[in-house]
């Protein structure tokens, strides 16, 4: 019976990690979209901070293949992971992104002790401000580690391009210029 209990609780914790780390990359996909559906954040160094939150001090952000290499590049580090995200969220960036949202697919996470590695296929539309909007498809082959009481962080993500495509100019009509979602609601 103690071997069978042993293998349950095993069971369980790699369970438990996989539902962790789900909602860690779910959390970075979130705060990544545009505009940043987190309640309170209204200024793009809150949500670095947020994102940079969810990153291990010695962590790797990096694009790969023949199409993100030069695009991406690599940034190791706190330091250099934020200085990415700075550059991407840029206010002199032009024209300005006004809406970009991620969906994930094709989940494969790999869970051994206190490190796991995920892969997924994502897909996300890019509209910017002067109407010209593109549709963008990338693999992510990111790694986790559990540190100090448990919690999992990012130690690398890494994307490779599976494609970019050009939409019609103004494809969505009805976008908000904020999100609203995570606000309280107002009460009578």
């Amino acid at each position: 019976m103690t071997d069978e209990l042993e293998a349950l609780r095993r069971r369980v914790a790699v369970l438990e990690a996989e539902a962790e780390i789900r909602r860690l990359q779910a959390r970075y996909m979130f705060l990544c979209d545009t505009p940043c559906p987190e309640a309170g954040v209204s200024d793009d160094a809150r949500r670095i901070d947020l994102v940079m939150d969810l990153y291990a001090h010695d962590a790797v952000w990096e694009g790969v293949g023949e199409y993100y290499d030069g695009q991406f590049g690599r940034a190791e580090g706190h330091d250099q992971i934020r200085a990415h995200f700075e550059r991407f969220w840029s206010p002199e960036r032009t024209p300005a992104l006004v809406l970009n949202a991620h969906y994930l697919t094709s989940e494969q996470l790999h869970v051994d002790g206190d490190h796991a590695e995920g892969q997924w296929i994502h897909m996300q539309p890019w509209l910017y401000a002067d109407g010209t909007a593109l549709l963008r498809s990338s693999r992510l082959d990111n790694a986790f580690r559990r540190e100090g009481e448990g919690r999992w962080l990012i130690t690398r993500t890494r994307t490779e391009n599976v494609f970019v495509a050009p939409l019609p100019d103004g494809f969505a009509s009805a976008y908000p210029s904020t999100s609203v979602l995570m606000d309280p609601p107002e009460r009578d």
